[in-house]
């Protein structure tokens, strides 16, 4: 069984420090309306959680050179 690592980190209300072994984000928003993610490897998120099993999420990533 491989093991892993992450941690998240509360920063201030509404903003957290996400790390595992690869990268680290930052994600803010949440509780009331969208959540967004940018992510050190460039992937960007937002997520919206919505009534019942529903949600939708937009994931882009851009390239870092």
């Amino acid at each position: 069984m491989p093991l892993t690592f992450r941690k998240s980190f509360r920063i201030l209300p509404g903003v957290r420090l996400n790390i595992n072994r690869k990268s680290w984000s930052i994600t803010t928003g949440g509780k009331h309306g969208p959540r967004r993610t940018r992510s050190s490897t460039g992937r960007r998120t937002t997520s919206w959680n919505l009534p019942g099993p529903f949600g939708w999420r937009k994931t882009r990533t851009t390239r870092r050179g």
